[in-house]
């Protein structure tokens, strides 16, 4: 299974297969989300098209990166998010990396949002598929962000053959700038766990896959089945 790593700004055509990767913080929280009940995570394009949408939605929860804000319901951080009780809720998202870089793949065919926290089900999904090839979007730091590429390079791994050693992909990721910049509280909106969440290898069994609805990037959680064929 070819695979490919590429920034946001090198994505030069669509994809047919795109793997979106941002572990610190995004798509740890969009995981969180969803076993914390939420039916469905809404990508906004601008912080105003997600004040917009939880206007015309109150119901909805909006987050953001950064600390509070008025209109926003909670902020990007996996160990605040832990708490909150989203059940059959829709969340709306805006981040810095993570959903920009999902919006920057909508066109194709199929989009998975990753980190480490569901690594083996994005994986059996890619095998139950068995495209040809993979872009993995590695959406920190213009696509240098090492706790991304680790991340997708341990996926691709995964999905292509045996499955690799973890550690030290997440030793990697637990050494990057992201890492020490939460670990250090550099980054409004945090919370003390949120690095150590963000590396808890496939906490949850599910694969999130995002396409579109009513012109919306929806990204949703999908069940993949506890073994798939082998490679």
């Amino acid at each position: 299974m070819d695979a490919r790593f590429l920034g946001i700004a090198e994505l030069t055509e669509t994809p047919s297969t795109a793997v979106v990767v941002d572990v610190m913080r995004a798509c740890t929280v969009a995981a969180w989300a969803f076993a914390r009940g939420a039916e469905r995570i809404v990508l906004a394009e601008s912080l105003d098209e997600a004040l917009a949408l939880k206007s015309r939605h109150p119901d909805w929860i909006a987050l953001k990166d950064g600390p509070p804000a008025p209109g926003f319901d909670a902020v990007n951080s996996p160990g605040r998010l832990r708490s909150l009780d989203l059940a059959g809720r829709t969340v709306v998202q805006k981040t810095t990396a993570g959903t920009v870089g999902a919006l920057a793949v909508k066109d194709a065919e199929l989009v998975l949002c990753a980190g480490f926290v569901v690594a083996e089900a994005t994986a059996r999904l890619l095998r139950s598929r068995a495209p040809g090839g993979v872009t993995y979007v590695v959406t920190g730091e213009d696509g240098r962000a090492e706790e991304d590429l680790a991340c997708a390079q341990y996926i691709a791994a995964r999905a292509g053959g045996p499955a690799p050693d973890p550690a030290p992909f997440l030793r990697r990721a637990a050494g990057s700038r992201a890492a020490g910049e939460l670990t250090a509280r550099l980054r409004a909106g945090t919370h003390p766990d949120d690095v150590a969440l963000c590396l808890e290898l496939d906490r949850f069994p599910f694969a999130m896959a995002a396409g579109l609805e009513d012109s919306l990037m929806v990204l949703r959680p999908h069940a993949v089945p506890a073994k798939s064929p082998a490679p």
